[in-house]
């Protein structure tokens, strides 16, 4: 008897459940694309196939001397080692090592130009290229590169026939796309790995300064840097970068530079050499759950500081500003913001739509130029020895522990073995003066190099919370 009225209850229980929630039952047999015939299999050969004709080997060459720099000094004056080895013991361990990266590049015009990762063929003396499984050898000329978005151009000479790759419109893409990795991993030819897209607008990955990709399954290999992402079509809609993985194998999560961006970036290069970018001069932020109590609307960057003597301060924006437009075009976040201002060209004219204190208003802005203060932070050789630099943001200061009201320009890394590193500075110090000049933006480190070039410089950082001062050339 209590097992009838259990089974009964259950039966009460399950139908007062399917009362209160109703479940919309999706089609239970669902039509399924498949070969029309038992002699047809499902390919994407004819899509692509001209597309993995547009993918190069790049192999990157630079000569590096090296010598047992761990040792210590005494050990090559020891008499014991000069009298079995001799007096030459310590030069002959020096070696004139010959460095050697390899990766993948896309054909993007009829005349050699080809596109790939800047770190790819950074600091290469020598950059030779091969075109699918071809072994002929071109000489490859640097036509531009931009460490920024991780974008270079080389160009060969051919009197075959190259064959450019069809551009498609990342714009458009959705989560889902089927898509294709091409590339030539290891230098053994080229392959090609399918997958989808798994997300789009990725951007704080924290690989380049200005980052927007695509995300994807598919595998991208060692040596599949700077090859090509396409759809179903075979059209390029990215330029395969990096990937996530602990192991240094494929666990899933690869990313892409949209074709968007590439196109941007490759005109300037070949036009100029160089890519040259707008210049607000602040410092913003992303909106979250309680900053958004206090403004109208729940997406846009906010500003949290601006620098002086920059557009920013100049046209008359404030600090706590909510910027939600440009010319129109939305931005949702800090990273938009700041791709958006980039895709400007210095002094062109802008029109920024903020939220201030609850009311909406328009500003026109005339950006600057942000060459020489990308200069500052490139140069490591010159700049303070070997000093990589960057502005304090939200992220840099949760990464580097910094409080919150931390003023100056922060050393985010010391190239190894330089002279910053022998002087003492270390990553997570922040410049806040340099002879008598505050450091409070990159303008300001610009007018110290200016006003005291070549001369023996004091440098103050605030390290955790105390001062100390470095003294270098």
């Amino acid at each position: 008897m209590k097992k009838k009225l259990l089974i009964i209850s259950t039966i009460l229980a399950t139908q007062l459940f399917a009362k209160t929630i109703d479940f919309e039952m999706m089609d239970k047999n669902p039509v399924r694309v498949a070969p029309n015939s038992t002699n047809e299999i499902l390919s994407f050969n004819s899509s692509i196939k001209n597309s993995v004709n547009s993918i190069v080997n790049i192999s990157a060459k630079r000569h590096v001397d090296t010598s047992l720099e761990t040792l210590p000094l005494q050990m090559f004056n020891d008499p014991f080692f000069k009298r079995f080895f001799g007096d030459q013991f310590g030069n002959q361990l020096k070696q004139n090592r010959v460095q050697r990266s390899l990766g993948s590049g896309v054909i993007v015009s009829k005349d050699g130009y080809i596109v790939t990762n800047n770190h790819v063929i950074e600091n290469a003396e020598e950059i030779t290229v091969t075109i699918g499984d071809d072994t002929t050898e071109y000489n490859a000329k640097l036509i531009g590169r931009d460490a920024d978005s991780d974008i270079a151009v080389i160009k060969i000479e051919s009197n075959v026939s190259l064959n450019p790759i069809k551009l498609g419109d990342s714009n458009s893409l959705l989560v889902g796309d089927v898509i294709f990795a091409i590339g030539n991993p290891f230098g053994i030819g080229s392959t090609v790995t399918q997958g989808i897209i798994s997300a789009l607008n990725k951007n704080k990955v924290g690989i380049n300064r200005y980052e927007n990709y695509i995300q994807t399954d598919a595998s991208i290999n060692p040596g599949n840097s700077g090859g090509a992402l396409v759809d179903s079509r075979g059209a390029l809609i990215g330029i395969n970068t990096a990937i996530i993985s602990k192991s240094g194998g494929n666990n899933g999560i690869g990313f892409a530079i949209p074709v968007a961006m590439v196109k941007d970036v490759v005109e300037k290069l070949v036009a100029d050499g160089k890519v040259t970018r707008g210049y607000l001069g602040v410092a913003i932020a992303d909106m979250d759950s309680e900053l958004s109590k206090v403004y109208k609307r729940k997406e846009g960057a906010l500003i949290l500081d601006i620098s002086s003597e920059t557009p920013a301060a100049k046209y008359g924006l404030k600090r706590g500003d909510l910027i939600y437009a440009i010319n129109g075009k939305e931005i949702k976040d800090r990273s938009s913001l700041q791709n958006t201002i980039a895709s400007f060209k210095p002094d062109e004219k802008i029109k920024i739509d903020l939220e201030r204190d609850g009311k909406d208003m328009s500003l026109n802005i005339v950006l600057g130029d942000r060459t020489s203060l990308v200069q500052i932070q490139s140069d490591n050789n010159t700049f303070l020895g070997g000093l990589k630099l960057s502005q304090i943001d939200a992220e840099t200061q949760k990464q580097f522990r910094l409080s919150s009201d931390t003023t100056g320009i922060l050393i985010s890394d010391v190239e190894p073995k330089s002279k910053a590193e022998k002087v003492g500075f270390q990553a997570g110090d922040v410049i806040i003066q340099i002879e008598d000049v505050e450091i409070k933006n990159f303008t300001n480190i610009e007018t110290a190099l200016k006003r005291y070039n070549n001369k023996y410089k004091r440098v103050y950082v605030n390290r955790y919370g105390q001062t100390i001062m470095f003294v270098i050339q």
